[in-house]
């Protein structure tokens, strides 16, 4: 039989659209240089991330550097038998087309291993291959020439003398790119909606695709309305296929076959990718599955492992946390796998995973927000504790306590506005759990030292409280005991002192003169009154509190040791500062044991120490305690923190001072 004349057999032209993959392709290049024998590569990445395109890219910019081009889908041995017997047929077309059409499947794709093993200067590319063994034995009788191999699994390659070349979703740049290119004249000045859009689609390319081409073909829609349906009505984007698109290669059908099959593989796998799903993508430790539908823990494990063969999921290790423990496995799953997946479940059969999720997590999250060995679980699982946990969660409380031993108050007010706002939706705006998640997001605003804002909202609450509550009722009392506070923190003394004063006789009358409630009400009015320009009877007040808080508490209380510390400032603001200085220095040292030595008021009573101590004469020995002081505030707090800045503010003026 004549030799065919540069036969190429490829699918289709490939795209225009075709960016961010130049490195990949050279990577291709590189890995397909010429050598001895047969030289295989393999395709790795999650459905839609575009493997089939750089393959098709690959080999329609290198066409001329081989005399046969050809590609045939994988998916199956019938598949490969059909594609190899397809390639006879092709290269014997008007030579002798009458014995190639008698020929068997099974004979004529024999023909084509036997020719392709016998010459060089060829490209083949098995698309989509499903198992390592569907094309193995077909690899074997292959000596010379080019093989390109595409495929969701990436297990069994270098057993074969393969290495993956894993294929991941592209830059945001490449995506915005990708996605203007597609829609034209519609994106132009609209790269804040592209890039959300892109956020939102995970930058897979498949899915770009799809939104663009969209968005390009169908009247009325722009990005910023194709990003609206996004959210009201997922499902039905993630399937909509373009005008003249292929409606099999959309988001909502490419891993449909990859859930049969592991579906009849280990249905396992599948109700694990169902609760993963309900997590945030990135990052889940494989510990919070410990449990998972009553499965051991070796199950759990070998359906993970199934589902990052196909590139459903990523599975990495990350390095131990803390003193103590061990490395531990994470896993990420791309958001379009996640919607997709949920996509396909009833409302019920969502709201049952999500539940199990939830569980899972709860359980994970550690028990004590104060143990600082617990600290990296808790920002590894703060996350997934935002999208997974219930709003009226104990354990997304537990998260918050955290936050706030953390000093991140940013992160905690973000949170509480999260458990408001869903409290809100689903209990209304006036239940009083939702009164409740209100109050406590005040209460974050003002350690975000916004002192005017959470005064605002403080006052803005109790009327609320007092109408659906009552005006005496405990939590309507704590909301006006807050106002009070922060009315003084934003600048207004006097009435916070009043205010104090008012609350102070309604606990005494409702509780008694010794009740801890009362006792913090004398408390803040003691501190209001010195804030206010009297200093001497604030201290008088505070040193007539203190037996009193040690003999209900105990000296070790963190309200006794409070009281301790307002003391001694009330103390040498009036007058007596190596006093206030004395009683501070006795005070740290509990605090640090008590508190620990990075607690926040542990930090105030190390800073007050120190500027007391120059206001009684050392300023030497203020500047020396302020500069050990700082760097410790910068990494507990941040440089930017109120308290930072005062302790540098400080420091600046004791070094001037002690010259």
């Amino acid at each position: 039989m004549a030799e065919p004349e540069a036969l190429v057999g490829l699918p289709r032209l490939p795209v225009a659209s075709f960016v961010g993959r130049e490195q990949a392709l050279s990577a291709l290049r590189e890995a397909l240089a010429t050598g001895p024998g047969v030289i295989s590569q393999a395709i790795v990445g999650l459905g839609g991330v575009g493997k089939s395109e750089l393959a098709l890219q690959y080999a329609h910019r290198h066409r001329a550097d081989y005399r046969l081009v050809w590609w045939m889908e994988a998916e199956s041995p019938a598949h490969v038998q059909a594609g190899l017997a397809g390639l006879t047929r092709a290269m014997v077309a008007g030579v002798d087309s009458v014995a190639a059409e008698q020929a068997t499947t099974e004979e004529a794709a024999a023909w084509a291993l036997a020719w392709l093993g016998t010459r060089t200067g060829w490209l083949v590319v098995f698309d989509n291959v499903e198992e390592v063994a569907d094309v193995e034995p077909h690899l074997a009788w292959l000596a010379r020439g080019h093989v390109l191999i595409t495929t969701r699994r990436d297990i069994g390659w270098p057993q074969r003398g393969i290495t993956p070349l894993r294929l991941e979703v592209l830059d945001r740049p490449a995506s915005i790119t990708l996605l203007a290119g597609l829609i034209g004249s519609l994106a132009a000045d609209r790269r804040p909606v592209l890039n959300e859009l892109a956020n939102r689609l995970g930058d897979l390319p498949l899915a770009l695709a799809q939104a663009g081409a969209y968005i390009a073909r169908t009247p009325g829609i722009t990005p910023a309305r194709y990003l609206r349906l996004l959210s009201d009505t997922p499902a039905r984007m993630h399937a909509a296929a373009p005008a003249g698109g292929d409606a099999a290669r959309v988001v909502a059908k490419v891993w449909t076959l990859s859930h049969a099959r592991l579906r009849a593989i280990d249905p396992l796998t599948v109700r694990v990718l169902n609760v993963l799903s309900c997590y945030a993508p990135d990052d889940l430790p494989v510990t919070v599955l410990t449990g998972f539908d009553d499965a051991d823990d070796v199950a759990v494990s070998e359906a993970l492992a199934l589902l990052a063969s196909y590139s459903l999921i990523t599975v990495t290790t990350s390095p131990a946390l803390g003193l103590g423990r061990a490395p531990e496995d994470l896993v990420s799953v791309h958001r379009l796998v996640q919607a997709v997946t949920l996509d396909q479940l009833t409302p019920d059969q969502r709201e049952r995973w999500r539940a199990v999720a939830a569980g899972l997590l709860q359980d994970a999250v550690p028990a004590d927000p104060q143990s600082r060995a617990d600290w990296p679980l808790f920002a590894r699982l703060l996350p997934h504790a935002r999208v997974a946990l219930p709003a009226s969660s104990p354990a997304l409380q537990r998260m918050l306590s955290y936050l706030g031993s953390r000093a991140d108050h940013h992160t905690a007010k973000e949170l509480s506005r999260h458990i408001h706002d869903t409290l809100a939706a689903s209990r209304g705006a006036e239940h009083p759990s939702t009164l409740a998640a209100r109050h406590e997001l005040a209460g974050w605003t003002g350690l975000t030292w916004d002192t005017a804002a959470a005064r605002d909202e403080f006052a803005a609450l109790l009327p609320i409280r007092e109408r659906v509550l009552g005006a005496e009722h405990p939590d309507t009392l704590i909301t006006r005991s807050y106002l009070a506070n922060y009315t003084g923190l934003a600048g207004d003394a006097a009435a916070a002192r009043e205010q104090c004063a008012a609350l102070l006789a309604i606990y005494a009358r409702l509780h008694g003169v010794d009740h801890p409630l009362t006792l913090d009400a004398r408390h803040d009015m003691a501190h209001w009154t010195g804030e206010e320009g009297d200093p001497v009877t604030a201290r008088d007040q505070l040193a007539a509190l203190l037996p009193i808080r040690e003999r209900l508490h105990g000296a070790e209380d963190p309200r006794t040791l409070l009281v301790r510390h307002v003391l001694a400032r009330w103390t040498g603001a009036a007058g007596d500062p190596a006093a206030a200085r004395d009683q501070l220095a006795a005070l740290l040292p509990i605090r640090e044991r008590v508190l620990g030595a990075d607690n926040l008021n542990t930090l105030i009573t190390r800073h007050d120490l120190a500027v007391w101590t120059g206001e009684a004469g050392a300023p030497a020995a203020a500047r020396d305690q302020l500069a050990a002081l700082l760097p410790l505030r910068e990494r507990v707090l941040g440089a930017e923190d109120p308290y930072t800045l005062a302790t540098r503010r400080e420091l600046a003026r004791w070094t001037q001072l002690a010259r």
